[in-house]
């Protein structure tokens, strides 16, 4: 099994789908792994900053495979957004233990506002980033050192990755899994997942259909009043 470890740090206040999204994507590929026979796959751990669950912005409990003191080398981390970490005591943790960890993790990640974690440590300092759209604007004033991009869904600059809100995860997170195992790999997660289209970074947050939709019900709320 060609394992690939993927590490997501976990805090109070997480967006839970920004861990979720990713966790069960990965996971698919060990699922087609099985039916395809191509022994592949990523070990994903979730790392909290002790041991004790910690709650999501939603409420939802979530318990840490280990802690950031326990933490086994990893491959790739990802820091989920939400916003616990934009509370000082919690950012400073998690950044402080992304700095130690960062020089030696092939890929370094964040999920929509975990940018907020990945900022404040340099790594980012000078790199084409983006983060969900209504944070580019704070996000480009407290790091003016970041080239912030509000329209992408996600952006690779280096072995650092940036990505917009909860579901530009589950993009994200294919195509990583295509640069590990190949288009035919991630294709097959996406079908898993039942993801109607597979994204490309380079697309907009604020999607043309989206927008058209948005018009359609501004327009129908006009008629209505």
């Amino acid at each position: 099994m060609k394992n690939r470890r993927i590490g997501i740090i976990g805090y109070n206040g997480v967006m839970a789908l920004d861990i979720a999204g990713p966790v069960d994507a990965f996971a698919a590929v060990a699922e087609y792994s099985d039916q395809s026979r191509q022994s592949v796959g990523h070990e994903v751990v979730v790392i909290g900053l002790t041991r004790a669950p910690f709650a999501a912005q939603s409420g939802l409990l979530i318990k840490p495979h280990t802690t950031v003191t326990e933490a086994p080398p990893l491959d790739t981390l990802i820091v989920p957004g939400g916003p616990g970490l934009r509370i000082p005591a919690t950012q400073q943790k998690v950044s402080s233990w992304v700095s130690s960890v960062a020089p030696r993790t092939r890929r370094v990640a964040s999920v929509c506002t975990g940018i907020y974690g990945l900022a404040p440590t340099g790594v980012l300092d000078g790199r084409r980033v983006t983060t969900h759209w209504r944070h580019a604007r704070n996000v480009a004033s407290r790091y003016p050192r970041l080239h912030v991009d509000p329209n992408a869904l996600f952006l690779k600059d280096g072995p650092y990755y940036t990505c917009a809100g909860v579901t530009a995860g589950i993009d994200l997170s294919h195509s990583l899994i295509e640069e590990d195992f190949g288009p035919r790999t991630a294709l097959a997660v996406a079908r898993e997942l039942v993801v109607y289209l597979k994204r490309n970074g380079g697309q907009e947050q604020y999607s043309e259909p989206l927008q058209y939709q948005v018009q359609s019900a501004d327009r129908f709320a006009e008629l209505i009043a």
